[in-house]
């Protein structure tokens, strides 16, 4: 006499036709899904294993094996995971459906039943542990032609500030120098100093190109000097533009604190984030202030510049870094990419803090 197992794979045999009939109908799949013609063949095939199973014997590499494909498949055409999870779980109660109705006693169904269970939870494991694999992947491939897209624009960028910097730079420089003449020559002539201020802007502006165009943006050697008196310079350079935005500056350094890095690096990154400051506080009311400090903390300095300007949004907070990103309507999005880069290069970092009262961006160097 027939097991009960043997008894079972024919009764389900016997209604082979329906349960595939059924399956094909309910099943979730695209109607211009490439893979459609192998549907049924895939339906049979777990069938297949379906039978394999109840008989004893163990196919464990076929069940991975089969899963691993039909993910493929399914990844390929980019369907997500819930569809191929409904299709096998669909298949699983039908089939089992039709095994409950099969000539046999509840005990003899039983184990059986826990057993095709048991293969469909491989089967869904290997599936989707393989879908996600290959959806990662994807995700992985899809990420480094972005970084390699960038990487391209910003060469792009640096190709671009090279030709800008032989095309401006050298008249800029002889207008500057120019200038000074003027200024000796004519002392009290109107608007030199004006004039003078903005072509250093435009300098500044200029040179922004060229340090984000180099890999190495070191020109000189390093050395050690005062932050407070860099510091003065810088403000006497921006006098201009702090006085006409009417803005409140306190500076809070120690006077004993040395740095030892690129100076004319550190006074880009300076100049920038201030310059963003003076921007950022013409959209409020007064009182508009900037608030500088620096500290010596275990081992670093710590420089701080403060703004009581609007606050920056906390999901864009993290990003203001990053290459070509900008809130401006006229900005480049790469004054604060190239600052991060030079406090990167120097061994340090550069973060910033925003809420309603305050916008601060901290800079560490190694002491």
């Amino acid at each position: 006499m027939a097991s009960a197992a043997q008894q079972l794979v024919t009764h389900l045999e016997t209604h082979l036709p329906d349960f595939l009939a059924y399956w094909l109908q309910h099943m979730k799949i695209a109607d211009d899904d490439k893979y459609i013609d192998c549907v049924e063949q895939n339906g049979l095939a777990v069938f297949t294993l379906v039978k394999e199973a109840l008989l004893q014997s163990r196919p464990g590499e076929m069940v991975e094996r089969l899963a691993n494909k039909i993910a493929k498949e399914r990844a390929e055409m980019n369907t997500g995971i819930g569809a191929l999870v409904y299709n096998v779980n669909l298949g699983r109660r039908l089939i089992i459906n039709h095994a409950l109705a099969a000539p046999l006693s509840v005990d003899e169904l039983a184990p059986l039943i826990d057993h095709m269970n048991e293969l469909f939870d491989q089967f869904l494991f290997h599936a989707v542990t393989k879908y996600n694999e290959l959806k990662e992947k994807e995700l992985h491939e899809k990420n480094a032609l972005i970084a390699r897209s960038h990487q391209d624009r910003l060469t792009l960028l640096g190709q671009m500030s090279s030709s800008f910097v032989h095309e401006f730079r050298n008249p800029l420089t002889a207008i500057i120098g120019f200038i000074q003449l003027l200024r000796f020559e004519y002392p009290h002539l109107p608007y030199l100093d004006i004039i003078d201020h903005e072509l250093q802007q435009l300098k500044f502006r200029i040179s922004q190109f060229l340090h984000a165009s180099r890999k190495e943006i070191v020109e000189s050697e390093k050395e050690t000097f005062s932050l407070c008196q860099l510091l003065e310079e810088i403000i006497e350079f921006l006098y201009a533009s702090i006085v006409d935005s009417d803005v409140d500056l306190s500076v809070a350094i120690d006077e004993s604190i040395h740095i030892f890095a690129y100076k004319d690096q550190l006074r880009h990154v300076l100049v920038n984030i201030l310059l963003n400051s003076i921007e950022a506080l013409k959209e409020r009311e007064k009182p508009r202030r900037i608030n500088i400090a620096a500290r010596c903390q275990d081992g670093s300095t710590i420089i701080e510049i403060a703004n009581n300007g609007p606050s920056i949004p906390a999901d864009i907070v993290e990003t203001i870094f990053e290459p070509f990103f900008t809130t401006k309507k006229l900005g480049t999005g790469i004054g604060l990419y190239i600052c991060k880069k030079v406090i990167e290069d120097h061994g340090g970092d550069i973060r910033c803090s925003s809420d309603e009262d305050m916008t601060t961006f901290s800079i560490r160097l190694p002491a």
